[in-house]
């Protein structure tokens, strides 16, 4: 290339104007460097998958409910913007703990750790939460895990989904597991034992009182269905971690459903992890383009930041996009013991 080609993109500071919307902000600060512009990038990528027929698949690991960001999940759901959601079974433990009335508080990371399990307090970072609520919605998740007929293996999806059901009974408040729930919009949880959503049943197992079963595999088997049986598929993560993975293997997992094999076509992350200490939670998209996971052509973006900074601006500059959520072509899913869905023309 000639040195005039390569120089042909300045950037442009960010001017302030009366607008003061989020959307023009991101607008603007595709004119500028590092991971402002990156984050601008994502907001057009997450943009382009409204406007087309795409799965939009979503990957949420960390704390994010504890630290505030239960809401903007619930738009998400409840507008659309995605159409399944791939978390950890903490992150919906602590969703249905914030739905069923009880809160998070606010702390610094310096308390005394000690005095705090004197007082059944549990920490996460700069925020603490009530143990002893916590046993009593375990105790809860035990005995609806118990109450299910017939006692068979049912998916995290098809758990959840009822759980949802069971739950906008009693709730304060939609949470992303009701909100799921009345959207018919799929959840899964890869992880599920990892979480007091596990402790609460094993609990309820060792008094004898289930003999409950997780069925993995079937989410394997569905997720790699909404990849593969999808126009195209898109992905969006906050962190990385198992939820992050799963999501991207159902690429690869769809490679035995059908003859030619492409990837994600869309793909946004926001993480915090590096990608040379060989982890996949900071694994690059380009190295997930050698599995398939990642379409060659993909339209894609890391943006390295915080997801508590991330999902709040994302998620409003999205919400200013009004006419193009009530325009888009989403999925349309059947819920029960199996899953299907259906794209409109």
């Amino acid at each position: 290339m000639e040195k005039h080609e390569i120089l042909r993109y300045p950037t442009r500071p960010v001017r302030i104007d009366a607008r003061k919307n989020v959307a023009a902000l991101l607008e603007k600060m595709q004119g500028i460097s590092f991971q402002g512009r990156n984050l601008a990038i994502a907001y057009q990528i997450w943009k382009k998958m409204l406007g087309e027929r795409v799965m939009i698949m979503m990957g949420m690991s960390g704390a994010m409910v504890p630290a505030g960001m239960r809401r903007l999940v619930v738009y998400m759901i409840q507008n659309r913007l995605i159409d399944c959601l791939v978390s950890t079974g903490a992150n919906f433990f602590h969703d249905i703990h914030e739905t069923l009335g009880h809160y998070h508080f606010q702390s610094s990371p310096q308390i005394d750790d000690v005095e705090l399990q004197e007082h059944l307090i549990d920490r996460m970072y700069d925020t603490l939460a009530d143990e002893e609520e916590f046993r009593q919605e375990d105790a809860f998740i035990g005995e609806f895990a118990a109450s299910l007929r017939p006692q068979r293996p049912y998916t995290t999806r098809e758990f959840l989904y009822l759980l949802g059901k069971a739950i906008s009974r009693r709730a304060k408040e939609d949470g992303i597991v009701t909100a799921a729930y009345k959207a018919h919009i799929p959840l899964y949880c890869p992880a599920i034992g990892d979480s007091s959503i596990g402790i609460g049943i094993a609990e309820n197992r060792f008094l004898g009182k289930n003999q409950f079963v997780f069925d993995v595999i079937g989410d394997v088997l569905e997720t790699a269905r909404l990849a593969s049986q999808s126009p195209a598929s898109g992905v969006i993560y906050f962190g990385g971690g198992t939820p992050k993975n799963f999501v991207q293997q159902s690429e690869v997992t769809a490679t035995f459903m059908r003859q030619s094999h492409e990837g994600h076509q869309y793909a946004i992350q926001v993480v915090t992890d590096a990608p040379h200490w060989g982890g996949l939670s900071g694994c690059t998209f380009e190295e997930a383009q050698s599995w398939g996971k990642i379409a060659h052509d993909a339209s894609m973006v890391t943006c390295h930041c915080d997801s508590t900074i991330a999902m709040p601006i994302l998620v409003t500059a999205m919400s200013e996009n009004m006419d193009l959520i009530r325009r888009r072509k989403k999925p349309v899913f059947k819920m029960g013991r199996e899953l299907s869905f259906t794209f409109p023309k």
